[in-house]
């Protein structure tokens, strides 16, 4: 089976490996699918970490990857913490922690050391931004599959977020953070014609 990646709403990621099945910031989960074997957390604001959603979608043996400043929130769980600029492994799967902030805005301060992450699944490494503007490491960032948010506001606009993707080149981009709390449902297709040729584009907000 190859990796397979849906988004549920917003920056609400599922990802389908040979090896686990991978959530990111559940929100707004339908049902109740009890079916993460981990679950990358990026920032503690109610669209990303949400616990109502996070028990939804839970196991008895999930592990829990969030930022380090989290870590009072956790209290009990079965969790993995992360600084930005870390390296580590959740439950076999290599994992970089890459900051995650806004600059000029007052919504995710650079001091607060959220994070995005890098992980490597099925041999490719898919890189899932978090609430991030156009910051310098972002740009340092490789990998195979891209995830930025495209809203604008609390993000990167589409505009931002393609020039970013261009700049790192990575053979598919996939946009997300939009069409619900914040952005259009029109800012995909921005997006996309905005992306270089040589990456694919995969819509998944509809």
């Amino acid at each position: 089976m190859s990796t397979e990646i849906t988004v549920n709403i917003h920056s609400s990621i599922r990802i389908q490996s040979d090896t686990a099945v991978i959530r990111i910031d559940p929100f707004k989960i339908e049902g109740e699918p009890h079916d993460a074997d981990i679950i990358f957390i990026t920032h503690d604001h109610y669209d990303h970490y949400s616990p109502e959603d996070i028990q939804k979608v839970s196991k008895p043996d999930t592990i829990l990857a969030t930022p380090k400043n989290m870590e009072q929130q956790l209290s009990g769980m079965n969790a993995v913490l992360f600084t930005p600029g870390e390296t580590g492994e959740v439950r076999g799967i290599p994992v970089e922690a890459v900051a995650s902030y806004n600059i000029m805005k007052p919504f995710h301060p650079k001091s607060k050391g959220n994070v995005g992450y890098v992980m490597t699944v099925d041999g490719q490494r898919i890189y899932v931004a978090g609430d991030t503007d156009s910051i310098r490491e972002i740009k340092a960032v490789r990998c195979d599959t891209a995830i930025v948010p495209i809203g604008g506001l609390y993000t990167m606009n589409a505009s931002e977020a393609a020039s970013v993707v261009n700049e790192i080149h990575p053979k598919t981009a996939i946009p997300v953070h939009y069409g619900d709390i914040v952005g259009k449902a029109s800012d995909g297709g921005k997006f996309k014609k905005l992306v270089s040729d040589g990456i694919e584009t995969i819509l998944l907000i509809k």
